[in-house]
């Protein structure tokens, strides 16, 4: 590993987007100069390749968040990344393609950013930048909720929600992955041919089916062996109605925007399991299961068997009504960002 200092000359300001007060994206999100970054000791600068737009960008910009940033604060936390320069101490290859995860202040959708170089991790070679861009977060979400929290095992049923989004669809892909027949719930007919695309085996429309009679009809009565659910409101619900016996609900979030209240009761006399997941804990509790779990994605990407659903990669200048559209629930797959290009890698 060689390392190298970022030069002590000032450079011409770059582009950030800046939320300064709380509120819907398109309207509080500002595309500003701000000063060149430089890598503090430990530290990596980073030319920020492509940054994926999630859904807590939004929640950021309403301040609906579980971490509230100090304003004006930059959004994105995740991107795909190439090493200008290293600070005191950082280890790492200039020049290297990476997945980066900038701290908040300061987050990815600009064209450079500062991240501690111990977190960052290899790009996998079989993905463009936009794909990498899109892997990290929603892809070792929902491998924790599967693998670590639901144990899925080869067989099984996996009913996902919102299986055309972007963390929907890498659960669809993951699913598959480990040998499970997949139910995608989704809303509207361009979603439903998203998800079948995607490789869900059956796949119901929320907005013109029954679920959990279509869940029940499909599974012959069976009911889903594992739920994966970044919805909550009316999905939770109609999740305890057709779970399997010792099924497990894995909790991912609740893009609905409404946090459901869970009745005990109708667990223990259904016998199904409710599972939490909050993956950015794995960071701090246990990173050496962040890094084994990249190695095994990086796999997985490399035979084929997941690939990032990237639906449309924008200029810089268009990120504000991306993480507007997300928040809508108006898109399929991911929107990923490009603040270094104007198409793909």
């Amino acid at each position: 590993m060689r390392t190298a200092r970022h030069p002590t000359t000032p450079e011409a300001p770059v582009k950030a987007w800046r939320v300064h007060t709380n509120g819907e994206p398109r309207d509080v999100m500002r595309l500003e100069d701000v000063p060149d970054p430089g890598p503090a000791p430990g530290e990596a600068l980073i030319r920020v390749l492509a940054a994926n737009v999630n859904f807590p960008d939004a929640l950021l910009c309403r301040g609906q968040y579980q971490v509230r940033p100090p304003m004006p604060f930059t959004p994105g936390v995740e991107t795909c990344a190439e090493i200008l320069a290293l600070g005191e101490g950082a280890e790492g290859t200039v020049g290297a393609r990476v997945l980066a995860q900038p701290a908040l202040p300061a987050g990815g959708f600009a064209e450079r950013a500062v991240v501690d170089a111990r977190t960052l991790l290899p790009a996998p070679e079989s993905l463009d930048d936009a794909e990498a861009a899109a892997l990290h977060v929603g892809y070792q979400t929902g491998w924790f909720g599967l693998h670590r929290r639901a144990r899925i095992q080869s067989g099984e049923t996996l009913l996902v929600h919102a299986a055309a989004g972007g963390v929907g669809s890498a659960a669809v892909q993951l699913g598959k992955a480990a040998g499970a027949t997949v139910i995608g719930v989704v809303g509207g007919v361009d979603k439903a041919r998203e998800a079948h695309e995607n490789g869900c085996d059956v796949v119901i429309d929320r907005r013109a089916e029954d679920v959990i009679a279509a869940v029940k009809d499909a599974t012959g009565g069976h009911g889903a062996d594992v739920v994966y659910d970044p919805v909550g409101g009316d999905a939770y619900t109609q999740s305890t109605k057709c779970v399997a016996f010792e099924g497990r609900i894995v909790v991912v979030g609740f893009a609905s925007g409404r946090i459901p209240s869970a009745a005990l009761n109708h667990a223990l006399v259904k016998n199904y399991t409710i599972l939490g997941l909050h993956w950015g804990l794995y960071n701090t509790k246990d990173p050496a299961a962040v890094r084994a779990c990249h190695d095994e994605l990086t796999k997985l990407a490399a035979q084929g068997a997941i690939r990032p659903l990237v639906s449309e990669r924008l200029p810089l200048t268009a990120a504000a009504d991306a993480v507007q559209r997300v928040a809508d629930g108006t898109t399929t797959g991911r929107l990923v960002v490009l603040p270094a290009q104007e198409g793909p890698r």
